[in-house]
Parts: structure tokens; C-alpha cells; sequence
């Protein structure tokens, strides 16, 4: 299936955000060998949580090109919790602009590629969609 431009923007964008993720992960699996972890288990926990969200991503990133809803919707939800969390990380002072606009800006972006695509699908299917 040949996705349309909304839709493979928005792939691009969860794509990109769960290679994010699995950078980070490296990061701090790095930061293990250099003995900056107050708790093995718990710096652990944390990394393989950060791969299975990256996995996520990459898996709704894949499902939005086909054009399958789940992907769209698992996308959506993850865009909410990352615009959510820039939003909390407003509250906490010194507020680190880096991170609020590295996660909001994209959580923002796809929020609305993803939205967008699905209207434009559903508008694409005409007044019969969902019939027979």
C-alpha cells in the first residue's frame, strides 16, 4: 500500500522519536559501565522500559505506513504522553527548555500528522465507509 503524505509523515515522526528512545537507552546503558547507577536493578528496569517503548514507536511507525488504525491509535496516545510530559517538566525548576522542546515539539507534530491522516482517510473513503 502507498501511504499517503500525512500518513508517512507521521510514520516519520513516531520512526524518529522511537530511534529517540533507543539512543537514550544506549546512553544509559553506556552510564552503567561508568558506574553511575545508585541501583543496578532499577537503572535495568528503566532501560529495557525505554526499548520497549522505542519498540512501540517503531511498530506503530511501520502500522501508520500501512495504514492500519491500531498503529495510528497506539500513536496518538504515546503523542499525548509526550506532549503530557513536556508539560510536567514545565514545573520543575531550573526548567530544562531542551527537553520540554525536544519531546513537546515532536509529540505536538505527530499529534497532528496522526490526526490528520486519519480524517483525510476517512474522507478518502466517502459517505459508504464502514458499510457492507
Amino acid at each position: 500500500m502507498n501511504a499517503p503524505g500525512l500518513a508517512r509523515a507521521a510514520a516519520a515522526v513516531l520512526a524518529l522519536e522511537g530511534i529517540a528512545l533507543v539512543v537514550v537507552a544506549l546512553i544509559e546503558t553506556f552510564g552503567l559501565g561508568s558506574g553511575d547507577a545508585a541501583n543496578l536493578a532499577t537503572a535495568l528496569a528503566l532501560i529495557v522500559l525505554t526499548l520497549v517503548g522505542a519498540a512501540a514507536l517503531i511498530a506503530f511507525a511501520l502500522g501508520t505506513l500501512r495504514g492500519r488504525s491500531w498503529a495510528r491509535s497506539g500513536g496518538v496516545v504515546l503523542q499525548v504522553l509526550a506532549v503530557a510530559l513536556a508539560l510536567a517538566a514545565l514545573t520543575l525548576q531550573p526548567v530544562t527548555w531542551l527537553f520540554v522542546l525536544g519531546v513537546g515539539v515532536p509529540g505536538i507534530l505527530g499529534f497532528v500528522l496522526l490526526i490528520s491522516s486519519a480524517r483525510r482517510e476517512i474522507e478518502s473513503d466517502g459517505p459508504t465507509a464502514g458499510r457492507g
